[in-house]
């Protein structure tokens, strides 16, 4: 009976970089545990070449660089960069729908009973779409680059603290989708990626249009006026996005784990320190 690598040792390659999800059968467990060992220390050595190399040629932060080519990128084509707190009430969750029976409630980190860690960049939003249309000109264009927190579950493209962008443009010119659309293919041409569109259904949003690049979703986007406007006192048409960024970057390098390129203290520009 053919031997594959152990869920351990899967693991253990995944983190140093390596492919262990390619099929490999060894006829004993001593030639496998023998195999591993050696892909241990070709990795190994990988990753101290790797942190070498970036010790001699230091440079910003790939998420940081993604943060200001983005942020770049909106301003050049009008749109308002806004930083809103990470601390939200209770109340301004509840106005997007998500109460106690909500399943997101439960991955919400909980400071006290009226105050969290914001899951989503869109209710501060939502606050400052309801007090700039009372003196901003329209169409008002804006986005905000922030961490959010969410309790995940475990696994190779999930973070519990990640970066959203969130962009909106409200009372949009012409046609919204027209409008959303031309929004969607600036952000992914300014990362360099080719994607698809494609409609699925939302537990905070509804129907949404969703970005994915080689099957891997990277931003979900929508068009109001919506369900959830009225709770926002929001009467006027808007259209907007939110990307993961720690998702693009992934797909974007090629990552096999999504935590190689967010916020770490195992991982330094995509090189695992533990080895």
């Amino acid at each position: 009976m053919a031997i594959e690598w152990t869920s351990s040792q899967k693991q253990r390659l995944r983190e140093l970089g390596g492919t262990p999800d390619v099929i490999k059968r060894f006829e004993t467990s001593e030639e496998r545990d023998e195999a591993f060992a050696v892909e241990v220390a070709h990795h190994q050595a990988a990753n101290r070449k790797e942190i070498r190399y970036v010790q001699k040629r230091p440079e910003r932060d790939r998420l940081a660089h993604l943060e200001e080519v983005l942020a770049h990128a909106l301003i050049s084509n009008g749109f308002l960069e806004v930083r809103t707190p990470t601390i939200i009430s209770s109340r301004a969750l509840s106005k997007m729908g998500i109460d106690d029976s909500h399943p997101l409630h439960h991955q919400v980190f909980w400071l006290d009973e009226g105050r969290c860690l914001r899951p989503m960049l869109a209710p501060n939003l939502y606050f400052l779409m309801r007090h700039l249309k009372r003196t901003a000109k329209m169409p008002l264009r804006m986005f905000e680059i922030g961490t959010c927190y969410r309790k995940e579950s475990r696994g190779s493209d999930h973070l519990e603290e990640f970066t959203m962008l969130n962009l909106v443009e409200m009372a949009p010119e012409g046609d919204p989708m027209t409008c959303l659309r031309a929004h969607i293919d600036l952000i992914m041409r300014t990362v360099g990626l080719d994607y698809e569109l494609c409609t699925t259904d939302s537990e905070v949003y509804g129907d949404t249009l969703d970005v994915e690049v080689n099957g891997i979703e990277v931003a979900s986007a929508a068009c109001g006026p919506h369900r959830l406007d009225g709770a926002h006192g929001i009467t006027d048409a808007w259209v907007g996005a939110g990307y993961g960024l720690e998702r693009l970057l992934m797909v974007k390098t090629g990552a096999s784990n999504i935590k190689k390129v967010g916020r770490s203290l195992m991982y330094l520009r995509g090189a695992r320190l533990d080895i």
